[in-house]
């Protein structure tokens, strides 16, 4: 039987790969911190897969096809973007859960669309590449986009339920596999707005006291407009976090850190969901 044996809410900041690490700053190093945090906690966990849920952020998906959800269940490269230091070549996918998932899915109401050969952008890349495949035990990363920054929109509470079909899925899966889940996104950003490089503090720790806490149900309450007037149309990514949430039902948390610097796109977030007892 497969178990989700964590979680994590991480940014995906590019920014953080254009100042060399030995030469960056408190602000920068602490970032780095954080997300060595989540790849060293991953490695405690003894995670054999990764599930990273991330957006579209246009590149991937134009408006000839937009799917409300997808899972990457063959060939997996990237990130899309360059990055200094950064492999753009195979992320190992588990092929075989991930494929688990989607039937299992289909079986139970949630319509995956599947790419067999998918070129991931940094919403994925940047996780998988820095915080899960760095651990020896992690043997795949299996890509999720959501419909979070391009519309239409997946509704919020479907993001949520979609994580939970993925925590069915796992839990239905006929081999011992020890899953952990990243949703990955920003939080406060307007992206090629008049407001970028804004955050708003408030806006973004009261979506990490809803991750620590294990309660959706503030983040289901707001509209899409009060989540663009508030955090900018980058914010509309909360649903890939609302998503992990799902795949941990009932479970709390802890932060990890946030910054918000002006050198910052996004309000930067970082909280672990620990697996119920």
């Amino acid at each position: 039987m497969g178990t989700i044996v964590g979680g994590f809410v991480l940014p995906h900041e590019p920014g953080l790969f254009f100042t060399a690490r030995d030469e960056a700053g408190p602000g920068l190093a602490e970032v780095h911190a954080a997300y060595d945090r989540v790849r060293d906690r991953i490695g405690e966990l003894r995670a054999t897969s990764v599930i990273v849920i991330g957006a579209d952020h246009y590149v991937l998906f134009g408006p000839q096809c937009l799917p409300n959800f997808l899972i990457g269940v063959g060939d997996v490269t990237g990130p899309y973007e360059r990055f200094p230091g950064v492999a753009q070549d195979e992320i190992p996918n588990n092929r075989d859960l991930a494929g688990h998932i989607l039937r299992h899915g289909r079986a139970n109401g949630f319509d995956w669309a599947a790419s067999k050969s998918l070129r991931v952008d940094h919403s994925v890349g940047l996780p998988a590449r820095i915080c899960a495949l760095p651990n020896s035990t992690v043997t795949g990363v299996i890509p999720v986009y959501l419909a979070s920054g391009v519309e239409p929109l997946i509704p919020m509470r479907r993001a949520y339920e979609l994580g939970g079909a993925i925590q069915a899925a796992v839990a239905a899966y006929d081999a011992d596999e020890r899953v952990v889940v990243i949703g990955s996104g920003g939080i406060s950003h307007w992206v090629g707005m008049a407001r970028m490089g804004d955050h708003n503090e408030p806006f973004d720790r009261m979506v990490l006291d809803c991750v620590v806490r294990g309660d959706p149900e503030p983040l289901f309450a707001l509209t899409d407009e009060e989540i663009v007037d508030q955090a900018g149309n980058g914010g509309l990514e909360i649903r890939n976090l609302v998503c992990a949430m799902g795949a941990m039902p009932a479970s709390t948390g802890s932060l990890i850190a946030y910054h918000n610097a002006p050198d910052w796109v996004a309000g930067l977030g970082f909280a672990e969901i620990h697996a119920a007892a």
